[in-house]
């Protein structure tokens, strides 16, 4: 909010407070608003990969495209190595997430030192899209170029998510970021919800259009690619290029500012040779050690998330082949995930209001736990059943993630957002590997896919069990941030 520069000072008294001038408020404001909307349309433009490519038509087709190439045993041997054709898209998930933690932890550093985080995230995000709409070349026996566009896309797709995240301690107070981070979210599944209502009818009616089943999966996967790009056009022109905290927060107890802060929010070092970032990079894990409760619960997030991100990337793969599900009923499924999972993150938001964010994603991680085991016993070849699943699903992902996410932002020191949710994205929409690394070897040692989703249970109690002893208002004072009035 602006200010006049100076205080004023009647005669023969004091100075009086700075006044507030209401036209420069009511412009802030307006402003404020801008960039708000800027970071929601972010979420809206990636959320296309996540439904489209990674929930739904990637998995099975991917698989479908592996097991053209398998051998009379019904194994794949990319890079010399044996393993199932129905492990190789979870193998693949992977290993672009543990490609993408040094890149992801190396771009937050360099962003965080330049100051450059929107030139970096959209960049990203550009660069994912077009390894997107590459997959429409994914056809025949090329599981090799499935799998290489597959770790590109999802490698930039982390990066590009991680940098936005670090703009939500700027674009709200204390008090009002979980309703922020859960509109937020509640624009991504509304927006990937949208692209696959027309990409669902699209496949319904690939037959009148004269294309057969798998031309039509590779014009949805592209379509997710194009719909990427296009709307990643609203954060570049509306965003700042710097994220998260004025710099002047950066110096508060706990928190120390980046070599690259300066006045303004200016990069201060913007020209320096990478190896600065590399070696500020190696400072900034080691100054981790100095805040182990943020630590705890980013330990806490990255096992239980593991867990929901591989419910969410695996699902469609669990009902084609272990349900029995056609396409239509699992792009159907994903729709209903995508359209209650608006009205969860907004409930949930609101729950968090009254009784604090632990306690409600808490509560969320006992929904999923539920959730699993439910679908565990979920019959074979029953839509309804599976559709109620996907409400269930629905309800406790999109709140768990969004008040996740803005529960971690109070968490982090002033000036290193993009460091420490670099960190984050490990295991955040699509980048999980704990995860899909014990489902596909799961899988590997029983030939059940219900023996793999049932494996995930770990990962909720866990993780449950770890964020229960996090002391939240400890770790937000520990780090110098203002503490909401609920936690």
């Amino acid at each position: 909010m602006s200010t006049t520069n100076s205080a004023t000072h009647p005669p023969d008294g004091p100075p009086t407070a700075p006044v507030v001038e209401p036209a420069a408020a009511a412009d802030d404001g307006r402003a404020l608003r801008r960039m708000q909307f800027g970071w929601y349309i972010n979420d809206w433009a990636n959320a296309a990969f996540s439904a489209t490519v990674l929930t739904v038509f990637l998995g099975p087709y991917l698989t479908s495209v592996a097991k053209s190439a398998a051998d009379a045993a019904g194994d794949v041997h990319p890079l010399g190595l044996s393993i199932r054709a129905g492990s190789f898209f979870p193998y693949t998930v992977s290993f672009s997430v543990l490609l993408s933690v040094a890149v992801m932890l190396l771009t937050g550093t360099v962003a965080d030192r330049t100051g450059r985080h929107k030139e970096l995230m959209c960049g990203f995000a550009f660069v994912g899209s077009v390894a997107t709409m590459g997959m429409f070349f994914l056809d025949g026996d090329r599981y090799l170029l499935g799998g290489a566009l597959l770790v590109v896309a999802n490698i930039a797709y982390a990066v590009s998510v991680a940098l936005s995240y670090a703009y939500l301690p700027g674009l709200a107070s204390a008090d009002e970021r979980d309703a922020v981070s859960s509109k937020g979210w509640a624009y991504g599944y509304a927006g990937g919800g949208l692209l696959l209502i027309a990409n669902l009818a699209l496949f319904e009616g690939h037959d009148a259009l004269g294309l057969d089943s798998g031309t039509a999966v590779r014009i949805c996967l592209a379509s997710a690619g194009l719909w990427w790009a296009l709307f990643t056009i609203v954060p570049l022109l509306r965003l700042p290029s710097r994220a998260g905290l004025p710099v002047d927060r950066a110096t508060a107890p706990g928190g120390t500012a980046t070599d690259g802060d300066a006045p303004n929010g200016t990069a201060g070092k913007a020209d320096q040779p990478a190896a600065g970032s590399l070696r500020e990079l190696g400072r900034t894990l080691k100054g981790m050690r100095k805040h182990p409760l943020t630590l705890l619960y980013l330990a806490a997030f990255l096992c239980y998330n593991d867990g929901i991100q591989t419910v969410v990337s695996q699902a469609s793969l669990y009902g084609s082949e272990e349900l029995g599900m056609e396409q239509t009923s699992l792009v159907t499924a994903v729709l209903l995930v995508q359209v209650v999972a608006i009205c969860g993150a907004l409930l949930l938001g609101r729950i968090a209001q009254r009784y604090g964010a632990k306690r409600t994603i808490l509560g969320s991680l006992v929904g999923w736990v539920v959730t699993l085991a439910l679908g565990y016993f979920m019959p074979a070849h029953q839509p309804a059943w599976f559709y109620a699943l996907a409400c269930m699903i629905g309800l406790v992902l999109g709140g768990s993630q969004a008040l996740s996410r803005s529960l971690f932002s109070h968490l982090i020191p002033p000036g290193r957002e993009a460091e420490y949710f670099s960190l984050y994205k490990v295991s955040d929409r699509g980048t999980s590997w704990m995860g899909p690394l014990v489902f596909g070897l799961a899988y590997q040692v029983t030939g059940s896919y219900r023996s793999a989703i049932i494996s995930l249970l770990v990962f909720f109690v866990i993780g449950f069990a770890v964020l229960l002893k996090v002391p939240v208002r400890r770790a937000i004072e520990a780090v110098g941030n203002p503490v909401p009035e609920r936690l």
